[in-house]
Protein backbone atom coordinates (compact mmCIF):
# COMPACT_ATOMS: atom_id res chain seq x y z
CA UNK A 1 0.00 0.00 0.00
CA UNK A 2 1.42 3.59 -1.02
CA UNK A 3 2.18 5.51 1.87
CA UNK A 4 -0.34 7.85 3.05
CA UNK A 5 -0.48 11.63 2.41
CA UNK A 6 -0.13 12.06 6.19
CA UNK A 7 3.12 9.73 6.34
CA UNK A 8 4.55 11.54 3.43
CA UNK A 9 4.98 14.82 5.24
CA UNK A 10 5.77 13.44 8.32
CA UNK A 11 8.85 11.90 6.53
CA UNK A 12 9.50 15.16 5.18
CA UNK A 13 9.62 17.21 8.63
CA UNK A 14 12.25 14.43 9.53
CA UNK A 15 14.35 14.74 6.70
CA UNK A 16 13.88 18.53 7.38
CA UNK A 17 14.69 19.08 10.57
CA UNK A 18 17.28 16.18 10.36
CA UNK A 19 19.04 17.83 7.89
CA UNK A 20 18.66 21.38 10.11
CA UNK A 21 19.97 19.52 12.78
CA UNK A 22 23.00 18.88 11.10
CA UNK A 23 23.05 22.57 9.87
CA UNK A 24 22.94 23.64 12.89
CA UNK A 25 25.68 21.40 14.92
CA UNK A 26 28.07 21.84 11.88
CA UNK A 27 27.80 25.60 12.12
CA UNK A 28 28.74 25.46 16.32
CA UNK A 29 30.74 22.25 16.00
CA UNK A 30 33.20 23.22 13.70
CA UNK A 31 34.23 26.66 14.71
CA UNK A 32 33.95 25.24 18.39
CA UNK A 33 36.55 22.68 17.61
CA UNK A 34 38.96 24.30 15.46
CA UNK A 35 38.90 27.11 17.17
CA UNK A 36 38.76 26.61 20.70
CA UNK A 37 42.05 27.12 22.74
CA UNK A 38 43.87 24.27 24.06
CA UNK A 39 43.97 23.75 27.60
CA UNK A 40 47.72 24.57 29.38
CA UNK A 41 50.27 20.97 30.34
CA UNK A 42 52.04 20.73 32.75
CA UNK A 43 55.21 19.82 33.32
CA UNK A 44 56.91 16.46 34.41
CA UNK A 45 59.84 18.09 36.61
CA UNK A 46 63.17 16.44 36.97
CA UNK A 47 64.41 16.87 40.60
CA UNK A 48 67.50 18.94 40.99
CA UNK A 49 70.45 17.94 42.90
CA UNK A 50 73.68 19.99 43.87
CA UNK A 51 76.54 17.83 44.27
CA UNK A 52 77.97 17.75 47.98
CA UNK A 53 81.14 19.09 48.87
CA UNK A 54 83.59 17.95 51.51
CA UNK A 55 83.55 19.56 55.05
CA UNK A 56 86.71 22.03 55.74
CA UNK A 57 89.69 20.41 57.11
CA UNK A 58 91.88 22.84 58.62
CA UNK A 59 95.12 22.37 60.33
CA UNK A 60 94.89 25.40 63.31
CA UNK A 61 97.43 27.16 65.60
CA UNK A 62 98.22 24.62 68.23
CA UNK A 63 98.58 27.62 70.64
CA UNK A 64 96.42 30.73 71.52
CA UNK A 65 93.46 31.25 69.31
CA UNK A 66 92.56 31.71 65.66
CA UNK A 67 89.49 32.34 63.58
CA UNK A 68 89.25 32.94 59.53
CA UNK A 69 86.55 34.88 57.23
CA UNK A 70 85.90 35.97 53.95
CA UNK A 71 84.68 38.54 52.36
CA UNK A 72 81.09 38.01 51.51
CA UNK A 73 80.46 35.02 53.41
CA UNK A 74 79.47 34.10 57.23
CA UNK A 75 80.90 36.38 59.51
CA UNK A 76 83.48 33.69 60.44
CA UNK A 77 84.02 30.59 58.61
CA UNK A 78 86.02 28.30 61.34
CA UNK A 79 87.42 28.98 64.51
CA UNK A 80 90.57 27.47 66.73
CA UNK A 81 92.08 27.37 70.09
CA UNK A 82 90.71 28.85 72.96
CA UNK A 83 87.13 31.24 72.63
CA UNK A 84 87.56 33.74 75.49
CA UNK A 85 88.90 37.51 74.50
CA UNK A 86 93.01 37.76 74.44
CA UNK A 87 95.44 40.51 74.14
CA UNK A 88 95.67 42.07 70.74
CA UNK A 89 98.76 43.80 70.90
CA UNK A 90 99.79 46.63 67.83
CA UNK A 91 96.22 44.99 66.06
CA UNK A 92 94.89 47.95 68.63
CA UNK A 93 96.53 50.58 65.78
CA UNK A 94 94.42 49.32 63.11
CA UNK A 95 91.26 50.49 65.56
CA UNK A 96 93.19 53.59 66.32
CA UNK A 97 93.45 54.30 62.26
CA UNK A 98 89.27 53.41 62.18
CA UNK A 99 88.57 55.73 64.51
CA UNK A 100 90.32 58.81 64.15
CA UNK A 101 89.28 58.45 60.30
CA UNK A 102 85.95 58.44 61.56
CA UNK A 103 86.75 62.09 63.32
CA UNK A 104 89.16 63.26 60.58
CA UNK A 105 87.97 61.56 57.40
CA UNK A 106 90.77 61.27 54.60
CA UNK A 107 90.10 59.71 51.38
CA UNK A 108 92.42 57.72 48.71
CA UNK A 109 94.91 60.35 47.33
CA UNK A 110 94.72 62.84 49.71
CA UNK A 111 96.97 63.87 52.29
CA UNK A 112 94.34 65.62 54.92
CA UNK A 113 95.72 68.14 57.21
CA UNK A 114 99.34 68.93 58.80
CA UNK A 115 99.79 67.94 62.13
CA UNK A 116 102.73 69.62 63.73
CA UNK A 117 105.04 67.71 66.43
CA UNK A 118 105.67 69.46 69.77
CA UNK A 119 107.85 68.92 72.80
CA UNK A 120 104.97 67.06 74.41
CA UNK A 121 105.27 64.15 71.46
CA UNK A 122 109.28 64.17 72.07
CA UNK A 123 108.09 63.15 75.23
CA UNK A 124 105.58 60.50 74.31
CA UNK A 125 108.63 58.79 71.84
CA UNK A 126 110.43 59.16 75.24
CA UNK A 127 108.21 57.34 77.36
CA UNK A 128 107.60 54.34 75.07
CA UNK A 129 111.35 53.87 73.98
CA UNK A 130 111.95 53.58 78.02
CA UNK A 131 109.29 50.55 78.07
CA UNK A 132 110.85 49.01 74.56
CA UNK A 133 108.13 49.87 72.88
CA UNK A 134 108.80 50.29 68.86
CA UNK A 135 108.63 53.85 67.93
CA UNK A 136 109.71 56.50 64.96
CA UNK A 137 111.86 59.81 65.44
CA UNK A 138 109.80 62.81 65.94
CA UNK A 139 111.07 66.36 66.80
CA UNK A 140 109.49 69.44 68.32
CA UNK A 141 108.50 71.32 64.88
CA UNK A 142 108.26 68.75 62.81
CA UNK A 143 105.51 68.90 60.54
CA UNK A 144 103.63 65.50 58.79
CA UNK A 145 100.16 64.93 57.22
CA UNK A 146 97.40 63.23 58.46
CA UNK A 147 97.96 60.39 55.75
CA UNK A 148 101.86 60.27 56.30
CA UNK A 149 101.61 60.02 60.28
CA UNK A 150 98.93 57.47 59.76
CA UNK A 151 101.43 55.37 57.40
CA UNK A 152 104.26 55.31 60.05
CA UNK A 153 101.47 53.88 62.88
CA UNK A 154 100.41 51.45 60.35
CA UNK A 155 103.21 50.67 58.50
CA UNK A 156 105.96 50.71 61.06
CA UNK A 157 103.54 50.13 64.09
CA UNK A 158 105.05 52.90 65.79
CA UNK A 159 103.53 53.59 69.45
CA UNK A 160 104.54 56.85 69.53
CA UNK A 161 103.05 58.21 65.96
CA UNK A 162 99.26 56.31 67.45
CA UNK A 163 99.83 58.15 70.44
CA UNK A 164 100.27 61.54 68.33
CA UNK A 165 97.57 61.09 66.22
CA UNK A 166 94.87 59.80 68.49
CA UNK A 167 95.78 62.95 70.75
CA UNK A 168 95.98 65.59 67.88
CA UNK A 169 92.14 63.64 66.26
CA UNK A 170 90.42 63.77 70.07
CA UNK A 171 92.43 66.20 72.25
CA UNK A 172 93.35 63.64 74.52
CA UNK A 173 93.53 60.29 75.68
CA UNK A 174 90.77 61.12 78.35
CA UNK A 175 88.49 61.63 74.87
CA UNK A 176 89.85 58.81 72.65
CA UNK A 177 89.62 55.37 74.35
CA UNK A 178 85.95 56.31 74.94
CA UNK A 179 85.30 57.11 71.79
CA UNK A 180 87.11 53.88 70.31
CA UNK A 181 85.02 51.81 72.47
CA UNK A 182 81.76 53.61 71.15
CA UNK A 183 82.79 52.82 67.71
CA UNK A 184 83.64 49.36 68.71
CA UNK A 185 80.25 48.63 69.91
CA UNK A 186 78.74 51.04 67.21
CA UNK A 187 79.94 48.09 65.00
CA UNK A 188 79.61 44.95 66.76
CA UNK A 189 82.90 44.33 68.19
CA UNK A 190 81.18 43.33 71.49
CA UNK A 191 83.88 41.28 72.49
CA UNK A 192 86.44 44.25 72.31
CA UNK A 193 87.97 46.41 74.31
CA UNK A 194 90.50 48.95 74.41
CA UNK A 195 92.32 50.97 76.79
CA UNK A 196 95.10 52.76 75.03
CA UNK A 197 95.33 53.58 71.22
CA UNK A 198 98.96 51.67 70.41
CA UNK A 199 98.52 47.97 71.67
CA UNK A 200 100.84 48.19 74.50
CA UNK A 201 98.40 47.33 77.30
CA UNK A 202 96.91 43.97 77.68
CA UNK A 203 94.18 45.78 78.36
CA UNK A 204 93.26 46.21 74.72
CA UNK A 205 91.67 42.34 74.51
CA UNK A 206 89.66 40.58 71.42
CA UNK A 207 88.69 37.66 70.35
CA UNK A 208 89.37 35.82 66.71
CA UNK A 209 85.87 36.09 65.56
CA UNK A 210 85.86 39.98 66.35
CA UNK A 211 89.14 40.25 64.63
CA UNK A 212 87.83 38.94 61.63
CA UNK A 213 85.16 41.21 61.75
CA UNK A 214 87.66 44.07 62.19
CA UNK A 215 89.67 42.96 59.35
CA UNK A 216 86.72 43.66 57.00
CA UNK A 217 86.19 46.34 58.22
CA UNK A 218 89.54 47.77 57.99
CA UNK A 219 89.61 46.19 54.27
CA UNK A 220 85.95 48.21 53.97
CA UNK A 221 87.98 51.42 54.07
CA UNK A 222 90.30 52.30 50.95
CA UNK A 223 92.94 54.51 52.75
CA UNK A 224 93.39 51.84 55.61
CA UNK A 225 93.28 49.01 53.24
CA UNK A 226 95.62 51.11 50.94
CA UNK A 227 98.04 51.96 53.72
CA UNK A 228 98.09 48.01 55.01
CA UNK A 229 99.09 46.73 51.79
CA UNK A 230 102.03 49.07 51.33
CA UNK A 231 105.78 47.51 51.52
CA UNK A 232 107.60 50.60 51.67
CA UNK A 233 107.08 54.19 51.29
CA UNK A 234 109.12 57.60 51.26
CA UNK A 235 108.49 59.72 53.97
CA UNK A 236 109.73 63.51 54.73
CA UNK A 237 112.22 63.30 57.67
CA UNK A 238 112.01 59.91 58.20
CA UNK A 239 112.94 58.47 55.07
CA UNK A 240 112.03 55.55 53.75
CA UNK A 241 110.01 52.91 55.75
CA UNK A 242 108.80 49.89 55.72
CA UNK A 243 106.01 47.81 56.85
CA UNK A 244 106.67 45.08 59.42
CA UNK A 245 104.34 42.47 57.92
CA UNK A 246 107.10 40.12 56.00
CA UNK A 247 104.33 37.95 54.61
CA UNK A 248 103.17 40.91 53.17
CA UNK A 249 102.79 39.75 48.77
CA UNK A 250 102.98 36.17 50.12
CA UNK A 251 100.48 33.40 49.22
CA UNK A 252 98.39 36.44 48.08
CA UNK A 253 98.90 38.26 51.45
CA UNK A 254 97.96 42.04 51.47
CA UNK A 255 97.59 42.95 55.03
CA UNK A 256 96.51 43.46 57.53
CA UNK A 257 98.70 43.88 60.85
CA UNK A 258 101.47 42.75 62.91
CA UNK A 259 101.18 42.69 67.10
CA UNK A 260 104.05 41.43 69.37
CA UNK A 261 103.33 41.79 73.27
CA UNK A 262 104.51 39.45 76.27
CA UNK A 263 101.09 39.48 77.31
CA UNK A 264 99.84 38.79 73.69
CA UNK A 265 102.68 36.74 72.01
CA UNK A 266 102.98 37.14 68.19
CA UNK A 267 99.38 38.03 66.67
CA UNK A 268 98.54 38.86 63.04
CA UNK A 269 95.64 39.86 61.16
CA UNK A 270 95.90 39.53 57.82
CA UNK A 271 94.07 38.80 54.46
CA UNK A 272 94.85 37.30 51.59
CA UNK A 273 93.59 37.08 47.82
CA UNK A 274 92.84 33.96 45.74
CA UNK A 275 90.70 33.09 42.58
CA UNK A 276 88.28 30.44 42.57
CA UNK A 277 86.64 29.79 39.42
CA UNK A 278 87.26 33.36 37.94
CA UNK A 279 85.92 35.16 41.21
CA UNK A 280 88.29 36.85 43.95
CA UNK A 281 88.22 35.38 47.37
CA UNK A 282 89.36 37.69 50.22
CA UNK A 283 90.17 35.27 53.17
CA UNK A 284 90.42 37.08 56.43
CA UNK A 285 91.92 35.91 59.25
CA UNK A 286 93.54 35.99 62.90
CA UNK A 287 96.11 34.51 64.98
CA UNK A 288 96.89 35.61 68.42
CA UNK A 289 99.59 34.11 71.16
CA UNK A 290 101.99 32.51 68.83
CA UNK A 291 105.54 31.92 69.90
CA UNK A 292 107.32 34.25 67.75
CA UNK A 293 106.39 35.37 64.18
CA UNK A 294 108.48 32.89 62.18
CA UNK A 295 106.92 30.02 63.33
CA UNK A 296 103.25 31.97 63.01
CA UNK A 297 104.00 32.94 59.48
CA UNK A 298 104.27 29.18 58.90
CA UNK A 299 101.68 28.39 60.72
CA UNK A 300 99.54 31.11 58.63
CA UNK A 301 100.82 30.05 55.17
CA UNK A 302 99.65 25.98 55.72
CA UNK A 303 96.28 27.73 57.52
CA UNK A 304 95.62 29.82 54.21
CA UNK A 305 96.63 26.96 51.99
CA UNK A 306 93.46 24.29 53.95
CA UNK A 307 91.27 27.41 53.46
CA UNK A 308 91.77 27.50 49.88
CA UNK A 309 91.08 24.21 49.23
CA UNK A 310 87.83 24.57 51.24
CA UNK A 311 86.84 26.60 48.75
CA UNK A 312 85.20 25.15 45.70
CA UNK A 313 83.72 26.25 42.59
CA UNK A 314 80.23 24.02 41.98
CA UNK A 315 78.44 24.41 38.82
CA UNK A 316 74.86 25.31 39.48
CA UNK A 317 73.54 24.58 35.69
CA UNK A 318 74.60 24.35 31.85
CA UNK A 319 72.82 26.37 28.92
CA UNK A 320 70.44 23.92 27.53
CA UNK A 321 70.49 21.26 30.54
CA UNK A 322 66.92 19.69 31.30
CA UNK A 323 65.05 20.57 33.99
CA UNK A 324 61.49 18.51 32.82
CA UNK A 325 59.52 17.83 30.06
CA UNK A 326 56.39 19.20 28.72
CA UNK A 327 54.18 16.23 26.80
CA UNK A 328 51.09 17.34 25.54
CA UNK A 329 47.85 15.10 24.82
CA UNK A 330 48.22 15.61 21.21
CA UNK A 331 51.68 14.06 21.40
CA UNK A 332 54.02 16.93 21.08
CA UNK A 333 56.94 16.72 23.92
CA UNK A 334 59.49 19.70 24.83
CA UNK A 335 61.97 19.82 27.66
CA UNK A 336 62.25 23.06 29.35
CA UNK A 337 65.80 23.57 29.62
CA UNK A 338 68.10 25.99 31.77
CA UNK A 339 68.57 29.57 29.69
CA UNK A 340 72.27 29.74 30.61
CA UNK A 341 75.08 28.35 32.30
CA UNK A 342 75.50 29.40 36.58
CA UNK A 343 77.77 28.74 38.92
CA UNK A 344 78.74 29.66 42.47
CA UNK A 345 81.62 29.97 45.14
CA UNK A 346 81.34 27.83 48.36
CA UNK A 347 83.07 27.15 51.51
CA UNK A 348 83.35 23.64 52.18
CA UNK A 349 80.20 21.74 52.95
CA UNK A 350 77.72 24.65 52.83
CA UNK A 351 74.93 23.48 51.62
CA UNK A 352 72.79 24.76 48.46
CA UNK A 353 69.14 24.31 48.41
CA UNK A 354 66.96 24.69 45.08
CA UNK A 355 63.63 25.26 44.33
CA UNK A 356 61.78 25.36 40.77
CA UNK A 357 58.59 27.44 39.69
CA UNK A 358 57.55 25.86 36.14
CA UNK A 359 54.47 27.68 34.11
CA UNK A 360 51.71 25.06 32.34
CA UNK A 361 51.68 25.69 28.97
CA UNK A 362 49.79 25.20 25.74
CA UNK A 363 51.16 26.08 22.20
CA UNK A 364 54.05 27.97 22.31
CA UNK A 365 57.23 29.03 20.35
CA UNK A 366 61.30 27.85 21.19
CA UNK A 367 62.84 29.80 23.45
CA UNK A 368 59.20 30.75 25.63
CA UNK A 369 60.19 31.37 29.31
CA UNK A 370 58.06 28.72 31.33
CA UNK A 371 59.88 29.33 34.85
CA UNK A 372 63.28 29.43 37.04
CA UNK A 373 65.18 27.53 39.15
CA UNK A 374 66.61 29.08 42.28
CA UNK A 375 69.43 28.02 44.12
CA UNK A 376 70.33 29.66 48.15
CA UNK A 377 73.89 29.12 49.43
CA UNK A 378 74.95 30.76 52.67
CA UNK A 379 71.75 33.46 51.81
CA UNK A 380 72.53 34.15 48.50
CA UNK A 381 70.15 33.26 45.71
CA UNK A 382 71.01 32.58 42.11
CA UNK A 383 68.14 32.68 39.88
CA UNK A 384 68.24 30.71 36.17
CA UNK A 385 65.50 30.84 33.58
CA UNK A 386 63.98 28.08 31.96
CA UNK A 387 62.99 28.16 28.33
CA UNK A 388 61.70 25.68 26.10
CA UNK A 389 63.74 23.60 24.07
CA UNK A 390 61.58 23.09 21.03
CA UNK A 391 58.48 24.74 19.87
CA UNK A 392 54.83 23.07 20.92
CA UNK A 393 52.57 23.22 18.05
CA UNK A 394 49.03 23.25 17.50
CA UNK A 395 47.42 19.67 16.94
CA UNK A 396 45.78 20.48 13.78
CA UNK A 397 42.06 20.36 12.18
CA UNK A 398 42.18 16.42 12.92
CA UNK A 399 42.75 16.34 15.90
CA UNK A 400 40.25 18.72 17.55
CA UNK A 401 37.96 17.33 15.14
CA UNK A 402 38.54 14.12 16.46
CA UNK A 403 39.08 14.26 20.14
CA UNK A 404 36.55 17.22 21.37
CA UNK A 405 36.82 15.53 24.79
CA UNK A 406 39.68 17.16 25.42
CA UNK A 407 38.79 21.00 24.13
CA UNK A 408 35.63 20.86 26.24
Amino acid sequence: MPPSRRQILRRRRVAVFGALAVVVGTVFYLPMTLLAPLGPVEAAVTPVAVTAQPAAALEWPTLGTSAVGAIGFASTLGTGGAAEAAPIASITKVITALVVLEAKPLAVGDAGPNIEFTAKDVAIRDAYRAVNGATEPVTAGMVLSQRQVMDIMLMESANNYAESLATWAYGSMADFVPAANAWLAKNGLNSTTISEPTGMSPQNVSTASDLVALGKLALAHPVVAEIVGTAKEAVPVLGEIENSNSLLGIDGIRGIKTGTLDEAGACLLFASDFVIGGKTVTIVGAVLGGVNHRALNETVRVLLADVEESFHEVALTTAGESFGTYTTPWGDTAALVAAKDSAVVVWADTPIATETRVDAVGVAKKGTDVGEVTFTVAGETITVPLELAATIDDPGPWWRLTNPAALF
